[in-house]
């Protein structure tokens, strides 16, 4: 059996509590894009300002930070 690549690239959902975000990744979902799925929340969309704003996820606890 050989392992997925694609896989490798993955991160962990809410494996850990804070995120740090590029306006590149908004808008904001919880989880994000280039997560792991099988094992998280539905998505979510969490709102955030710019210029060191941040956000929590209301299922997970996740804080989100805007990073510029």
């Amino acid at each position: 059996m050989h392992a997925n690549p694609a896989a490798a690239k993955l991160i962990p959902a809410n494996a850990e509590n804070r995120y740090e975000v590029t306006k590149a990744d908004l808008p904001l979902s919880c989880p994000m894009p280039g997560m792991y799925l099988w094992n998280s929340h539905p998505k979510v969309y969490l709102p955030i300002v710019d210029d060191g704003g941040t956000s929590k996820c209301p299922y997970c606890g996740a804080n989100y930070v805007l990073k510029d």
